[in-house]
């Protein structure tokens, strides 16, 4: 299983693009799958100088419902004729952010795409194809990430904070291995990791994804004690993770001084074989 990234905040070189946001693709040995499309057109024009032809994807999972992840949904449904969208059923809702001038920003997808005939709304457990699934409706046995407290949906016609339900997870068995992917981890990575020991009855080997330990305000991100907490955590677990995006540059410091080589930082451009 090949795992190259085509668009997250950092990049491994100048000719390469980056923005806040994340695009993942994925190569098993039957399917090519892609995970999010960052913030805008960039993943595609990465994916070009990475040579992956978007035209060839079979699946393409968002993550959530936040633009960062979905931004590029209308690039992606007009290079791509053929590849069904999986959404969770909730990720067309309106979601805002609360930024530091104490204002509230649209960070949701474009509405106009939710009928899109090739989009597939799930649910709770979703199977794709063999050894492909999705799951949401995250069990919380912990705490959720301190910077959700800035994020916000509106429901019945009021302004609530965010709980997540919108959020998917991707799950890919393949040679006697299970990948699992995570966009954001808004529900608290976890939470994730222990719903997916709930739904299959042992650990996954490999953890990729970010891991919200960071928001976009300094004021935003984890405590050192948290971070530590959820460093013993997924240790335990004896899984080998890769982490973007949103986990942070400094919380993702923190977890490599603890977890050594059970942990690398996953940069646009960057191209892993698992």
């Amino acid at each position: 299983m090949i795992i190259k990234v085509l668009a997250e905040n950092t990049s491994i070189s100048k000719d390469l693009g980056s923005e806040h946001g994340l695009s993942l693709y994925i190569e098993t040995s039957n399917h090519k799958i892609l995970f999010d499309v960052g913030a805008s057109r960039l993943f595609l024009e990465n994916a070009e100088k990475l040579n992956v032809d978007i035209s060839d994807v079979d699946y393409l999972v968002i993550s959530h419902g936040h633009y960062d992840h979905g931004g590029g949904l209308r690039v992606f449904l007009r290079e791509n004729t053929k590849a069904e969208v999986f959404l969770q059923r909730l990720a067309f809702e309106k979601y805002y952010a609360l930024r530091s001038n104490d204002e509230l920003e649209y960070i949701g997808l474009d509405e106009d795409l939710k009928h899109n005939r090739r989009i597939v709304l799930t649910s709770d457990l979703f199977v794709i194809n063999k050894g492909i699934e999705l799951f949401s409706n995250i069990t919380r046995k912990g705490p959720l990430p301190f910077s959700n407290n800035r994020l916000f949906m509106v429901q019945n016609g009021q302004t609530v904070k965010d709980v997540f339900l919108h959020e998917q997870n991707l799950v890919i068995e393949e040679g006697g291995k299970t990948l699992l992917v995570t966009g954001c981890a808004h529900n608290g990575i976890v939470n994730i990791i222990e719903h997916y020991h709930d739904l299959k009855g042992h650990m996954p080997d490999y953890v990729v994804g970010g891991f919200h330990l960071s928001g976009r305000s300094p004021v935003s991100s984890e405590e050192p004690e948290t971070i530590d907490k959820i460093s013993k955590y997924l240790m335990e677990t004896n899984a080998v993770f890769y982490t973007c995006h949103c986990t942070g540059i400094e919380p993702y410091n923190r977890l490599k001084a603890a977890m050594g080589n059970n942990i690398n930082y996953l940069s646009t451009g960057s191209e892993i074989t698992i």
